[in-house]
């Protein structure tokens, strides 16, 4: 399909990861959450996924808050290893450390839509690319310096304690003093390069892992694809509201206009949306609904306007529609909402 992710989006497991670190770090969490707008129930949700452009304005707020320049790094030490996710049965489930890291960087988008790493030799030592696909994160320090070090401890982890960094490049300038990488990292710490990247001795690829089960990692591959395959599916929902946004004004909208949009036949889009559980018809009906709740509880626009805006025809349409949306009438609705 066309277009590509509609949203870049994180895993909400990482902001769930980062509130334990922060409590750890006494940070002032009501604040910082009301300042980046994040909800207390993300931190309940294991299927959570965050817009990963909202990184610039979390790791600024953090500095801000904790007065802290180097928070990035700071947050990633408290931050439990990341566990219990199907990433870890991957690696654990594999031969070696190789075959694992071949088999996680297959399924990353499980963690980040945007945030890619990527291995390559380079004469004969080992090395993971940390990059990110959208250009308003790319080259942030705090959270390039929090992937890595979370990167680090990780691999730490499912190797025992055997895996060890060579050396780190960063893209980012360095700001003050380098000691507080040297001892997280425990090597020397490059900035200013062409990129992100982890370098470590190739022989770490073969270290076995202790937990080694075919059975399991045929298991845990098929978890992998089953969770990938449920986060595209949810693009399709999210590419077809996104475009149905877009031309909603013009009046009459069908499911054909939306295929065309996205470059596909209609009956492909048709059974794209039934993996999805859902159909054309009830995304449109969702969108028009939340879209009225808003314009009439948050704008002053006149009935007349919210028709128009809503895609429908006449106010009659709009009026049966929204009754039999919400059991009330557009005007009780509003009037309920203004004596809230």
């Amino acid at each position: 399909m066309s277009g590509g992710i509609t949203e870049l989006k994180d895993s909400g497991i990482l902001l769930q990861l980062a509130h334990r670190a922060m409590l750890e770090l006494g940070l002032d969490i009501p604040l910082i959450f009301e300042r980046c707008g994040v909800k207390d129930e993300l931190l309940e949700d294991r299927n959570a996924r965050t817009p990963h452009d909202a990184q610039n304005l979390f790791w600024q707020v953090l500095e801000d808050v904790s007065g802290d320049p180097d928070i990035g790094l700071h947050i990633a030490e408290k931050m439990p290893v990341y566990k219990g996710q199907v990433l870890q049965y991957l690696f654990l489930s594999s031969q070696t450390f190789g075959d694992g890291l071949t088999r996680a960087l297959n399924y990353q988008r499980l963690l980040s839509d945007a945030t890619l790493a990527t291995f390559e030799m380079i004469d004969g030592e080992a090395s993971i690319q940390i990059s990110s696909s959208s250009m308003t994160v790319i080259d942030l320090r705090h959270l390039s310096e929090a992937v890595a070090y979370g990167l680090v401890k990780f691999f730490s982890y499912v190797t025992d304690g055997e895996f060890t960094l060579n050396r780190i490049h960063f893209s980012h300038s360095q700001r003050g003093d380098d000691s507080e990488h040297k001892r997280l990292y425990g090597c020397d710490v490059v900035f200013g390069q062409p990129d992100n990247r982890l370098f470590f001795n190739a022989e770490i690829l073969e270290i076995p892992s202790l937990h080694a089960e075919p059975e399991l990692l045929q298991l845990h591959e098929k978890l992998a694809s089953e969770h990938v395959a449920k986060l595209e599916r949810q693009d399709v929902v999210a590419r077809v509201n996104r475009i149905i946004g877009e031309i909603l004004e013009t009046g009459q909208i069908n499911l054909e206009q939306v295929a065309a949009k996205l470059e596909i036949k209609p009956r492909t889009l048709r059974t794209r949306l039934a993996e999805a559980n859902t159909n054309f018809n009830q995304l449109l009906a969702d969108f028009r609904c939340n879209l009225a709740k808003r314009l009439l509880a948050n704008t002053s626009e006149s009935i007349d306007e919210i028709v128009y805006l809503t895609g429908f025809s006449e106010p009659s349409t709009f009026y049966r529609a929204f009754k039999r949306w919400t059991d009330v009438t557009p005007i009780e609705y509003r009037n309920q909402k203004k004596r809230l």
